[in-house]
């Protein structure tokens, strides 16, 4: 498969909360767009994007996924986030790479808290937005509603592209405000017609309030409006576009994906309103440090550039290896070549490269700028790392995850599997950064931390899928110790009698709490060489392995 022009791609995270529909709709764009022949549902675990068991069984996305579609000449790269609140960390990772989001926000319960925090993330990578407004055909969808909310929750003026006709099991379809056009779905398939008569107020009044605010982001238009002439066609779009791109409005548009209704509208949308990793670099600019001397280096995603990529996701698979996904910023990845990883200096071999379409692994000779692929096997490559030209090297900068927030206690199963457990995690730990696994030296618990308690369970679940270990999980011991509260002395004796000269030693301690954080101080006060030079070291040893058992 040849790559991409860079002008003719879309690098597009899927994001909100869970349930709000994010798989079923990657499923309708890419049935829509003919990458798969088949539309598949959540509901029987057929969908493209959530292949692992525990996604399926817990009818949920705990990690994000890659698949690509091509629409009107265009590739458009589509991440499947998570959007259950222990997985977040997944989806922050994920939109380091991308150069669009589309938001998705029910139409029943409107925009929830880890959208929130979503949306707060994108706008961290300068990300522009398209919220779809989903399951309009559910019986309490209210359009409206969400768009209040929308304006509300994201402090920016909500524009509507689309608005719906009908809602719940009236719902047939969309009207195009930038067209004046009303598309009616009828069995999945999308038919252009005139706006119902009972809706057209109503449509008049948002193509309004649409043009109007096209208007006024150019005084040339605007002096034409004002004298009545109306805006064409190509006017509303380009300026729909450039309003998108400057995040001055956010376009919004409507649906169904789990009925695919206004899916394929909405992938013209992405098209018109999220922008190419050339456009991409004038709202933020590709930029790193040269590892050899600290100064800033900046790239641009042209085939003719040194090689920068950069692996924001990895997979840890028991057959194939460590999968490392990556997204070219600029030149050419090639397969069976040598590149540099400019974070830990090791060079790496190149094998075969691939698109994903879920787990499905497409072949590539190359991948361009702008795109999105995976290798495999690479030894000293880690999610956050840097690939670039052994010549010109570059370091981006790595997503900086929240630290796990509970830890608990786990032991295998079957007495002696201590260190295949640890083996195993260390695996796991590759593909997720928010995981920590750590031995505690006092109570001799292994300790495995992360974002919540479901977290912890699927991790367990898929080390028991992937690596065959099985183990149970527990509340961790907590080690209570006692202090020094006011002076007191001690006194230690040994003797030792085994024929000749016998052994005997007797030493006297003193021990005072210091003020409150004033930490541990050895005070040395024999004089005399009543105990010899040689035994004090022995004797603070002793005290200081008693102090950290308490």
């Amino acid at each position: 498969m040849a790559a991409t022009e860079v002008d003719k791609i879309r690098n597009v995270a899927v994001i909100a909360h869970g349930g709000a529909g994010k798989t079923s709709l990657v499923e309708a764009m890419l049935f829509d767009s003919g990458s798969i022949d088949r539309l598949g549902n959540v509901e029987d675990g057929t969908t493209t994007t959530d292949y692992e068991l525990e996604d399926i069984t817990r009818k949920i996305t705990t990690s994000s996924s890659i698949a690509f579609c091509n629409w009107n000449g265009h590739r458009i790269n589509l991440i499947d986030t998570p959007g259950f609140i222990n997985f977040l960390e997944d989806t922050r990772g994920c939109l380091r790479a991308v150069d669009g989001a589309i938001v998705i926000v029910s139409a029943i319960s409107g925009v929830k808290a880890e959208t929130q925090k979503i949306w707060k993330y994108a706008s961290e990578f300068e990300i522009p937005r398209v919220v779809f407004i989903n399951k309009m055909d559910k019986d309490t969808a209210n359009f409206s509603r969400a768009l209040g909310e929308i304006e509300k929750a994201f402090e920016t003026e909500a524009l509507p592209l689309q608005v719906p006709i009908g809602s719940g099991d009236s719902f047939t379809g969309i009207v195009d405000l930038i067209k004046m056009k009303a598309v009616k779905f009828n069995n999945g398939k999308a038919e252009e017609s005139d706006i119902p008569a009972e809706i057209l107020p109503e449509v008049e009044e948002y193509r309004k309030n649409l043009v109007e605010k096209i208007a006024e982001s150019d005084d040339a238009l605007l002096e034409k409006y004002l004298e009545g002439g109306m805006l064409s066609d190509d006017e509303v779009i380009k300026g729909v576009r450039e309003g998108s791109l400057t995040k001055r409005f956010i376009p919004v548009t409507c649906g169904s994906a789990i009925r695919n209704i206004a899916v394929s509208e909405l992938l013209d949308t992405a098209l018109l309103c999220l922008p190419s990793p050339a456009e991409m670099v004038r709202i933020s600019p590709i930029r790193g440090k040269n590892p050899k001397d600290g100064k800033e280096i900046e790239r641009k995603p042209l085939k003719t550039e040194p090689l920068s990529a950069y692996v924001f996701k990895t997979i840890a698979d028991p057959y194939a290896g460590r999968l490392s996904i990556f997204r070219v910023y600029s030149g050419i990845f090639r397969a069976d070549s040598n590149i540099l990883n400019a974070t830990t200096g090791a060079k790496e071999r190149i094998g075969q490269v691939f698109y994903l379409m879920g787990k499905k692994q497409v072949s590539a000779q190359t991948i361009g700028p702008g795109e999105i692929g995976v290798v495999a096997k690479l030894k000293e490559t880690y999610t956050g790392d840097t690939l670039s030209d052994e010549s010109r090297p570059i370091v981006f900068e790595k997503v900086k995850f929240t630290d796990p927030i509970i830890s608990y206690a786990i032991a295998p199963k079957s007495k002696g599997d201590e260190d295949k457990v640890s083996t195993s995690l260390h695996r796991i730990l590759e593909e997720d950064p928010t995981l920590r696994f750590q031995r505690d030296e006092e109570t001799k618990e292994m300790l495995l931390s992360g974002m919540g308690q479901v977290h912890l369970e699927v991790t367990l679940e898929r080390l028991k899928r992937k690596f065959g270990v099985e183990v149970v999980m527990k509340t961790p011991k907590v080690p209570y110790k006692e202090t020094i509260k006011v002076l007191t002395k001690a006194q230690g004796r040994y003797k030792k009698q085994s024929g000749g000269r016998g052994q005997y030693g007797d030493c006297y301690i003193e021990i005072e709490p210091l003020p409150r954080g004033g930490g541990y101080e050895f005070a040395d006060k024999i004089v005399g060489g009543a105990i010899p030079r040689q035994y004090i070291p022995a004797v603070e040893k002793g005290i200081i392995e008693t102090m950290h058992e308490g």
